[in-house]
């Protein structure tokens, strides 16, 4: 759905759209050269048709561009199919956002879209994220990380360690994901074990994280590389007990209130603390930084928005979702910047950087 979106905002007089299409083994196939108007999107959701091929992108920059890759008796055959002068990946959670696959377009010299590999590997991963956060003073919410190992070893002891941390309500979750796959909010014992388990499933490194009563998500979107920029707020006011994954991508329930409803003062902080984390871990292209607002009083009705409290950073992510009820876009449309415009400011954001990247030397020869 991101990637619907994305394709649908650029403009086909500037830019030759290659559709590059990732299974989940991992398998990269592109339109049959013979039928260049098939959707991969539309194949990968039937279960890879005849009109997919499958291709590979090398790590290596003497063989540049994308390749066809076919099977034989005698052997497999590479094909030389189409040149890539920039990518731009749509790809949330593992291989996407992890740092992984900017690392193979590092190694195959293209231009991308978005973080490198540092920013992107230290978004991604929650507890390490945290850590830096710490380092810089900007406030997060406390937590501790259990292994699987700890948790498959003995999972009541792993719950005990859990709720030293806190009262319930507690939140559970894969260390490097998005999407809020894996999350559990826990409000009983039992609760904790499944959550543990679930979050286990995904990840060997396991967040248990302090819930945040009386919360209020605040989203602000950056742009840029050496010199970002940011939106206005917006918040989230999820459909359903927390923003899950079903929230966020399969209803329309969820509202986002942009700008967000908040104090000019408390504004300028989270915009402030979002460039602040941005640059602590060399982000570029774009990022979407999110905080969670413990609220200091309600009222019957729910959250009163008169009383701001405590502002915590919850999470930084690289590739932000970019579906049509996705807050990094709508933050720009807002802000004065339309999603046309967005994508190709992204575009040239990679090409400024990638030309910043062929300045540095990778020989190093000893002066005689």
């Amino acid at each position: 759905m991101s990637a619907r979106s994305v394709m649908g905002a650029m403009d086909l007089d500037k830019y030759e759209i290659i559709q590059i299409g990732i299974t989940h083994d991992g398998a990269w196939l592109i339109a049959d050269p013979k039928r260049r108007n098939v959707d991969v999107l539309t194949g990968l959701s039937q279960g890879n048709p005849d009109q997919l091929v499958q291709a590979a992108l090398l790590a290596d920059p003497t063989w540049p561009g994308l390749f066809r890759l076919e099977k034989h008796e005698t052997g497999d055959l590479l094909t030389r199919m189409a040149s890539l002068d920039v990518v731009f990946p749509v790809l949330h959670g593992t291989f996407g956002e992890d740092g992984t696959l900017q690392g193979l377009l590092e190694m195959a010299d293209l231009a991308y879209v978005g973080a490198g590999v540092l920013g992107s590997a230290v978004g991604m991963d929650k507890a390490i994220c945290k850590d830096v956060m710490r380092t810089q003073g900007i406030p997060v919410v406390e937590s501790i990380l259990i292994t699987r190992r700890e948790i498959e070893t003995d999972i009541h002891l792993a719950a005990e360690k859990a709720q030293q941390l806190s009262d319930f309500p507690l939140f559970v979750k894969p260390a490097n994901l998005g999407s809020s796959v894996g999350v559990t909010k826990c409000s009983s014992h039992s609760d904790l074990l499944e959550g543990l388990f679930e979050a286990a499933r995904f990840d060997r490194r396991v967040l248990v994280e302090r819930g945040v009563k009386n919360a209020r998500e605040i989203e602000i979107s950056v742009l840029g590389n050496e010199e970002p920029r940011v939106s206005v707020p917006g918040e989230v006011i999820p459909s359903r007990e927390f923003y899950s994954y079903e929230a966020k991508y399969l209803d329309d329930a969820s509202n986002l209130i942009i700008p967000a409803p908040i104090s000019a003062e408390l504004t300028r902080q989270v915009q402030a603390y979002a460039l602040q984390a941005y640059r602590a871990i060399d982000c570029a292209g774009m990022a979407r930084v999110d905080f969670l607002l413990e609220m200091s009083e309600t009222n019957l009705e729910g959250k009163s928005r008169a009383a701001e409290g405590n502002i915590y950073m919850s999470e930084l992510n690289t590739i932000p979702g970019f579906t049509k009820i996705s807050m990094y876009p709508k933050l720009w449309e807002a802000s004065g910047l339309s999603y046309p415009a967005l994508i190709d400011r992204l575009i040239e954001l990679a090409l400024r950087r990638k030309s910043d990247r062929d300045h540095t030397e990778r020989r190093f020869r000893r002066e005689q």
